[in-house]
């Protein structure tokens, strides 16, 4: 498959020069400070669950299509919810993921959890909408952006009092991890090629630093590979894919927590 990557980042700063233009920067700010937003940790729900699951809502993929395009967005996320998640990853990105800003908005509104935005983070203006959607965590992929600018990004979120989940490739990618990071996923599916690889988590581990919660994103169906990573040192499983195409995303995940807490009994 081509290197699609390139091509979504190139895609995505037209997108938000565009959205620049319909609304500046100036009135996000403005709106931002009327608002009072409620703010759940995703650091502090990793550290404290028993199954550490990031339940994904996500209609489509590049390369497998439509997972479940006629997925209602509040009714998965609270599904979710009441099935024990920790916390919820929502795409915001439509080209390429069949996902709105409006999914991150409607999942905010109905849950009591930290919500994070999924979407390639590639200038500041998002972080201002993500927050302005009720999320409290935000996606920064270091083959999307450059070293400044995750340290730049991961300050102002931050200031913006959202928690940032920095996301890896590959070793060459460590060098990103700043002393804000305090949560770092490795993604087990190159972006580039969608190939999926489970073994890049355990592979990665020792890269890691040690006083950060780690995530392991994309390729998880199997509770077995949970209990593995988690005793590799892992706390957070970002999965979406799995419970998505079972067509009751709700019950999926829910008999999925279900058996990683019997198999730690």
């Amino acid at each position: 498959m081509k290197d699609i990557l390139s091509e979504i980042i190139a895609h995505k700063k037209e997108e938000v020069a565009e959205q620049k233009e319909r609304l500046p920067l100036s009135e996000l700010e403005k709106e931002l400070a009327r608002s009072s937003i409620p703010f759940y940790s995703l650091k502090a729900a990793l550290e404290n669950s028993k199954s550490g699951i990031i339940a994904e809502f996500k209609r489509r993929s590049p390369s497998k299509g439509w997972l479940f395009q006629t997925a209602d967005v509040n009714e998965v996320a609270k599904a979710y919810a009441s099935a024990g998640a920790s916390a919820l990853s929502v795409l915001t990105d439509e080209k390429y993921f069949g996902g709105t800003m409006d999914d991150l908005r409607q999942a905010t509104g109905g849950v009591e959890i930290p919500v994070m935005r999924k979407e390639f983070i590639v200038d500041e203006y998002q972080l201002f909408e993500a927050k302005l959607s009720g999320a409290s965590a935000v996606l920064l992929i270091a083959a999307a952006i450059t070293r400044e600018e995750c340290r730049r990004f991961t300050e102002l979120a931050n200031q913006l009092q959202l928690e940032v989940l920095l996301e890896l490739h590959d070793e060459g990618e460590v060098d990103h991890i700043g002393p804000l990071n305090r949560l770092v996923g490795i993604n087990n599916r190159n972006l580039g090629s969608f190939v999926t690889d489970l073994q890049k988590s355990f592979r990665m581990a020792d890269l890691l630093p040690r006083e950060a919660v780690w995530i392991s994103e994309s390729g998880i169906s199997d509770t077995r590979i949970v209990r593995e990573l988690r005793e590799t040192g892992y706390r957070g499983f970002l999965i979406g894919e799995y419970f998505m195409k079972s067509g009751n995303p709700g019950q999926s995940l829910k008999e999925f927590i279900e058996q990683v807490i019997r198999q730690d009994q």
